[in-house]
């Protein structure tokens, strides 16, 4: 599979305006791990091997462990494994990534609402919204992940 045209090439603008939601992302008050956890696991829900290859070394780099990143992908097997807040937002992250299957339950929204408020539940489902639309470039364009 090759990669197909380059879209920051092609098309700057847009690649100008996702970089400006990357910045939004990278300015907000999660916590850089949160961040990563989220497009770690939409990355695996969206195949997108260029990212999760990305965001698991970056997520490395912060300190989390290879075990933690193993398990992402089977976080409701390992409740020792992940605390309320990651659950909340790996779960909210499936929500929205897949959106098109059940939406985002009220039960769910609460729980995002109580555990972290709304400004940072805002922050949060911007952060998903960011990642979705980083994978959907990087697999209709085949990018390959770096080695």
């Amino acid at each position: 599979m090759s990669t197909r045209l380059n879209m920051f090439k092609t098309q700057p603008d847009a690649y100008k305006a996702m970089l400006a939601l990357e910045k939004y992302t990278q300015g907000t008050g999660l916590d850089p791990l949160q961040k990563e956890l989220i497009k770690i696991r939409a990355s695996q829900i969206n195949g997108c091997a260029y990212c999760i290859n990305m965001h698991t070394k970056d997520a490395r780099k912060l300190g989390e462990t290879e075990q933690r990143i193993y398990l992402i992908s089977a976080w409701r097997e390992a409740p020792n494994v992940f605390n309320e807040a990651d659950r909340v937002l790996l779960e909210m992250t499936e929500a929205v990534t897949l959106i098109h299957q059940h939406g985002v339950g009220d039960e769910l929204y609460e729980k995002a609402i109580n555990l972290f408020g709304e400004e940072k539940t805002a922050q949060i489902i911007m952060a998903i919204v960011t990642i979705n639309g980083w994978n959907r470039i990087a697999v209709s364009l085949h990018m390959q992940p770096e080695l």
